[in-house]
C-alpha cells in the first residue's frame, strides 16, 4: 500500500497553496472586518483560477473540467480550507450535481457552470427542516404542465452570488407504517423568475462573507424542464452526487486545522516565559503531539474515503467517519491553538480568533456530528439485522 503523494498530486498540493497564500489570505482582513467580498476581488479570484485550469476541476473533463479523481480534488479543496471560505468560494467548484442535468439543461445550466458563465447554489435546509430532510414544508404542486412552488428554505450559501439554484422541494407525499414520508424532487430555480425571491439570512459569527440567504417561493411556476432528474427521485439524485459535500467538510477542516497549528507551533518556539520558550513545557509540547497526531488521522481518514470512491467500493460510512471526525478535530485545534496563544488569541491582532469560530459550524452543516454518527452506526448493524 504506497501512501505517498504522485509528483503530479504534489504539483496539486503546491499550485493550491501558494494561490490561496498569494490570492487569498492579503484579502482576508477585509472580508473578516467589513462582511463582504468586494466584486473586483471576487472575479480577480475567479480569472486568476480559470487561469491556473482548475475553475471546475471536479468535473470530467468530457465536460470541460480538468477531470480530477476523488483523492486529487480532496487535495485541492484541504489546501483550500487553509483560506477565507467567502473568498476561496470563487476558486469555482460548481455543484457535482449537476451532472444530472440532461438534454437542454446541459446546456443552460451544466456547461456555462463549468465554464465559469454561471454560478449555482445548492438550496435542501428550511427552517423546520434540517437534518429531518423528509420534514421539509416547501412544495411544489402540479398545475396544467407547471408546477407551483410555495414555501421558504434558508441557511443557503452562495446564494447571494448564483444565477441559478438546485432547490430540493416535496412533491408529494406517501402514507406509510410509520406515518406519511415526503417525495422529493430536485429542480433547477433561475434567478429572477417570478414568484421566486432570494434575500439576506441571518448574521453569523462563522465565516464572515461566506453569507446565507434565505430562499422564498410565492405561487412560483416552474415548467418540466427545471426539473433535474426525475421527479419523485430526488433522494436518488442526492445519493448519487451529493457524498463530496461531507468530504469537502473533512478536507477544508484539515486544512483549518493545519494552518492553525502552524501557528500555535511558530507560537510556542518563539514565546518565552519563565526564561525559556513555552514549548518547553509539557503542557504545551504535549498539547503540540496532540495536535499534529490528530490532524495526521484526519487527513488520511479523509484520503481513504477519497481512495474508496475513486476505486469504486462503498464509501458512504468511510465518508461519514471522515466528516465527523475531521470536524470535531478542527474543533480540538483551533482551541488548543488559543489556549496556547493565551489572552493574545482572543484579540482579533491574530486569525486565532477567526479560525475558533468559524471551527463550530463545521459540526453543524452537511449533515451534523449526531447524523454522520447515525450513519455509521446504520452502516454497521444494518449488515446484522440490527
Amino acid at each position: 500500500m504506497h501512501f505517498g503523494l504522485t509528483d503530479e498530486q504534489e504539483m496539486i498540493v503546491s499550485t493550491v497553496r501558494s494561490f490561496v497564500e498569494k490570492e487569498v489570505y492579503p484579502h482576508e482582513e477585509l472580508v473578516e472586518r467589513t462582511g463582504e467580498v468586494p466584486p473586483e476581488v471576487a472575479q480577480e479570484i475567479k480569472r486568476k483560477c480559470m487561469d491556473l485550469g482548475f475553475y471546475a476541476c471536479n468535473f470530467p473533463d468530457e465536460v470541460g473540467g480538468a477531470g480530477l479523481g476523488h483523492v486529487d480534488f480532496a487535495l485541492v479543496e484541504r489546501e483550500l480550507g487553509r483560506g477565507s471560505m467567502a473568498l476561496t468560494h470563487f476558486f469555482g467548484r460548481p455543484q457535482n450535481i449537476l451532472m444530472a442535468c440532461e438534454g437542454e439543461q446541459r446546456e443552460r445550466y451544466l456547461l456555462p457552470a463549468v465554464r465559469g458563465e454561471r454560478m449555482d447554489a445548492l438550496a435542501m435546509t428550511e427552517p423546520d427542516a434540517g437534518s429531518d430532510v423528509r420534514g421539509m414544508k416547501c412544495f411544489a404542486k402540479r398545475d396544467g404542465g407547471d408546477w407551483v412552488v410555495n414555501g421558504t428554505k434558508h441557511f443557503i450559501s452562495g446564494a447571494d452570488h448564483a444565477d441559478f439554484i438546485i432547490v430540493f422541494i416535496a412533491t408529494g407525499e406517501d402514507d406509510t407504517p410509520k406515518g406519511p414520508k415526503k417525495r422529493i424532487t430536485a429542480f433547477l430555480v433561475d434567478r429572477g423568475t417570478p414568484g421566486f425571491t432570494i434575500r439576506d439570512g441571518y448574521k453569523s459569527v462563522s465565516h464572515r462573507g461566506y453569507k446565507n440567504m434565505v430562499l422564498e417561493f410565492d405561487d412560483c411556476r416552474l415548467p418540466d424542464a427545471q426539473v433535474l432528474g426525475e421527479v419523485d427521485g430526488g433522494f436518488a439524485v442526492m445519493n448519487e452526487w451529493l457524498y463530496a459535500t461531507r468530504i469537502t467538510v473533512a478536507t477544508m477542516s484539515v486544512g483549518r486545522a493545519r494552518r492553525a497549528f502552524d501557528y500555535a507551533l511558530s507560537y510556542a518556539a518563539e514565546r518565552k516565559q519563565f526564561g525559556q520558550q513555552i514549548g518547553k513545557f509539557q503542557g504545551v509540547s504535549f498539547q503540540i503531539a496532540d495536535m499534529v497526531t490528530e490532524i495526521d488521522a484526519a487527513d488520511w481518514l479523509t484520503l481513504a474515503a477519497a481512495w474508496r470512491l475513486d476505486q469504486g467500493l462503498p464509501a458512504n460510512r468511510e465518508i461519514a467517519s471522515a466528516k465527523l471526525y475531521a470536524s470535531e478535530m478542527l474543533a480540538r485545534v483551533t482551541d488548543a491553538t488559543l489556549q496556547i496563544f493565551g489572552g493574545m488569541g482572543l484579540m482579533d491582532d491574530f486569525p486565532i480568533e477567526r479560525f475558533w469560530r468559524d471551527a463550530r459550524v463545521e459540526r453543524i452543516w452537511d449533515g451534523t456530528s449526531e447524523i454522520q454518527r447515525h450513519i455509521i452506526s446504520r452502516e454497521l448493524l444494518r449488515p446484522l439485522g440490527a
